[in-house]
């Protein structure tokens, strides 16, 4: 195995889907890190759609989290909401027009193609062996660096599933929503 290698690899894979993303945001006049906070919010759970979530995951400085989300509401992307509990907590989410760019822009068009020829064409990738692998790889690179691994919920410890089939957040003492089940959580642990 050459470290060295692979790292070029991922590094090459990760600008070929760069570039492409660049192309598509170029006609919405967006910047790569507002799509990035876009994603982020269309795969969180409720628990983790507020600017300091979005923060961690990125691990970017609170600013450029901040005008990133205000010019992502300015365009009509995403909406803000106080929460209803706490109104020092916003809650972020996408509207139509911004889940309809995080359809677009994912997954990448080149990567699906790739996956969609190596089902006719025989690459020999195996993509679920792959994707084992690199979920591996990024757990294990979060834990070495000491990251939140925002986890899908339902793979979390604090997941309870009650005898009538609904689910609890042990943390939150809070009902857990089938959608909520299914995205990830800053609170996630395994």
């Amino acid at each position: 195995m050459n470290i060295t290698l692979i790292h070029q690899l991922l590094e090459r894979i990760g600008n070929l889907i760069r570039n492409e993303t660049r192309t598509c945001l170029v006609e919405h006049g967006l910047l790569p890190v507002q799509l990035d906070a876009l994603c982020y919010l269309s795969i969180c759970n409720r628990f983790s759609d507020t600017p300091k979530a979005v923060t961690e995951y990125l691990g970017l400085t609170k600013g450029t989290v901040s005008q990133s989300l205000k010019v992502l509401e300015n365009k009509g992307y995403v909406s803000k909401t106080p929460d209803p509990n706490d109104k020092r907590i916003t809650h972020i989410t996408l509207t139509a027009k911004g889940e309809t760019l995080i359809a677009k822009a994912q997954p990448s068009q080149l990567l699906k193609k790739v996956w969609e020829d190596n089902a006719t064409i025989n690459y020999g990738l195996d993509g679920e062996v792959l994707q084992q692998q690199l979920e591996s790889l990024l757990l294990t690179m979060q834990q070495q660096n000491q990251c939140k691994s925002f986890g899908v919920c339902k793979t979390c410890k604090h997941n309870q599933t009650l005898t009538d089939g609904t689910h609890l957040c042990g943390l939150t003492q809070l009902a857990l929503s089938g959608s909520d089940i299914q995205k990830i959580c800053i609170e996630h642990s395994k």
